[in-house]
């Protein structure tokens, strides 16, 4: 399937209205289906709304809700606008007109919990500092917990100073990379905060608006897909940061958790690097899908973990001029900024190879964790300027393709095919064009596509670092994706591996409504966990453990 996608840059600015209330939200007039030409004025929106909904000069404010792209017919694209009209004699309105697009509706209030009644000795422990750790510390800390935060890499912009080494220079700090520290792996990437997962709580709501209070612009809290750049995720997770740390919570980098300790199928303490035992009888667990060592640390002590599918696959690259042809009609449009997409197919072999973390204007990145193993990512900054669009063309594996391997099989194979990567370039990114990757071939020479790739890279072989199946699944993808984008399969679009670390490999069994896990006081979280699958979604469930934590635990009666 094709879906039309709206872009993150170069929108018209509104300003965003927000409505004060009663602890039960307030009634509001809802329009959805609202459309205008994407070159509409403010002014426009306001005259279109009051003629919806035939008020004359009454007067009223809107607040959008949702903006999203309708590019159908490329030679009149339009804007398509959900809106919230607070007006006098609501009713009587409604009565003027007789459309399903309008109707009546309630904003529900967020409500964090009252804290609960059982003792808590100990501060709660966060472990990890990527969305889900980073908005469960944030709700810990508003309510009164005074959480410490521990984080094995460093703080955000000392990281993007060793990243960018790491790029320059290829010098790998297995601690602190595009995998690991302050922000986790969604700091260094396109950024989306769009996600499928239902808001019946008004938590997505929650994160876009701590978003917005950090430092991103408005309009995240209305684009169909929103997204912030590398460049202002830093700020803005270090914003947070601070905001926690005003409110009683406490950060540590350079802290891995090396181990627990654990009594009668209780949490103990756990052990910071190696040495520094910190007693804890709450660990909110977010470690993120790259904590390898992790994983194996928890099997030693029969937490219980199940193996999960996910996917693996390249990075591909086309000119971003012809993914706006494709989807606008038009190399350019300075209205809509760079165009994406979102690519789907099923293939006769049963498996399903889609594209995924789709990167307008973006870079290809080296976002390898492990001495030895190579791993790529895609990555933007907010203006998505750069000449190329990058995606992960990625195939899906489960557990039935490494039944011998146990809970940890699906990380054996992620560091199998990084070995592999490795290996064909050398340590440097291996690059091949699609040509010479349905030849079976090494790419010795580029054609018309140049990558845009944050570290060093070389022409080589990328088909040989997959099995026979998987590397003829992705052939087999980029030629039906051809059929749907035109150019898409074009000779000389680059693919870059290995594309490997999608989502975590295992999920971290917890019980559904209390959230622990087998080890009382273990609260799994976010993405490593297995319970998201990007930014917004890691992001609402540390929210959720936040809620469920606050509501069994009285304040820590040490909060240090």
């Amino acid at each position: 399937h094709l879906r039309w996608i709206q872009p993150a840059v170069g929108m018209v600015k509104w300003s965003y209205r927000r409505y004060l209330g009663s602890k039960g939200g307030i009634t509001m007039i809802r329009i959805t289906q609202l459309k205008l030409p994407i070159t509409h004025t403010e002014e426009q929106l306001h005259r279109k709304i009051a003629k919806t909904l035939h008020l004359g000069n009454q007067p009223f404010t809107y607040e959008i809700r949702k903006q999203s792209l309708d590019a159908r017919h490329k030679e009149d694209k339009k804007f398509v606008y959900t809106v919230d009209i607070k007006v006098d004699n609501e009713s009587r309105v409604l009565k003027k007109v007789h459309d399903k697009s309008i109707m009546l509706t309630a904003e529900r209030k967020y409500h964090f919990p009252t804290p609960g009644s059982e003792t808590l000795s100990h501060r709660p422990v966060v472990i990890g500092s990527g969305p889900a750790g980073l908005f469960c510390a944030w709700y810990l800390a508003k309510a009164g917990y005074c959480p410490l935060v521990l984080e094995r890499g460093e703080e955000a912009d000392k990281r993007q100073e060793t990243v960018e080494n790491f790029w320059k220079n290829g010098i790998l700090d297995p601690d602190s990379n595009v995998q690991f520290g302050e922000g986790g792996a969604g700091t260094f990437s396109d950024g989306k905060l769009n996600t499928l997962v239902k808001d019946t709580y008004g938590r997505g709501k929650e994160v876009l608006s701590r978003f917005v209070e950090a430092g991103a612009p408005s309009e995240i809290l209305y684009q169909q897909k929103p997204h912030l750049g590398t460049d202002q995720l830093v700020g803005i997770v270090q914003f947070m940061r601070h905001q926690i740390e005003e409110m009683g919570g406490e950060f540590r980098f350079r802290s891995t958790v090396t181990d627990l300790v654990v009594r009668d199928q209780k949490l103990a303490s756990v052990i910071v690097n190696e040495k520094e035992e910190i007693p804890a009888e709450i660990c909110v667990l977010a470690p993120g899908h790259s904590a390898r060592d992790t994983f194996a640390m928890l099997n030693k002590h029969n937490l219980s973990m199940e193996p999960k599918s996910f996917a693996v696959g390249v990075r591909v690259e086309h000119p971003q001029t012809m993914i706006n042809q494709d989807l606008y009609g038009e190399p350019e449009n300075d209205y809509l900024g760079a165009a994406s997409y979102k690519v789907t197919h099923t293939l006769e072999n049963g498996r399903g190879v889609y594209s995924f973390c789709m990167c307008p204007g973006g870079y290809v990145v080296n976002a390898s964790s492990e001495e030895g193993m190579l791993a790529v990512n895609g990555m933007s900054y907010q203006a998505r300027d750069s000449r190329n669009a990058n995606s992960a063309i990625i195939v899906t594996v489960n557990p039935s393709d490494f039944p011998e391997e146990g809970v940890l099989g699906g990380i054996a194979l992620q560091r199998k095919l990084e070995r592999a990567a490795w290996e064909a370039g050398n340590g440097k990114v291996p690059v091949q064009l699609f040509k010479d990757y349905c030849a079976h071939k090494k790419s010795i020479k580029l054609g018309d596509v140049s990558p845009c790739i944050k570290g060093a890279y070389t022409l080589t072989d990328v088909r040989s670092i997959f099995p026979k199946e998987i590397g003829d699944s992705i052939e087999a993808g980029i030629h039906a994706f051809g059929k749907k984008l035109s150019g898409f399969d074009r000779p000389d679009a680059l693919l870059e591996g290995v594309e490997s670390r999608t989502s975590s490999p295992v999920r971290i069994v917890r019980e559904p409504k209390k959230l622990t896990s087998n080890i009382e006081g273990i609260y799994p979280c976010g993405e490593g966990a297995g319970y998201a699958g990007g930014i917004t979604s890691a992001a609402m469930d540390g929210i959720k453990v936040a809620e469920t934590v606050a509501s069994i635990y009285a304040l820590p009666v040490n909060k240090m």
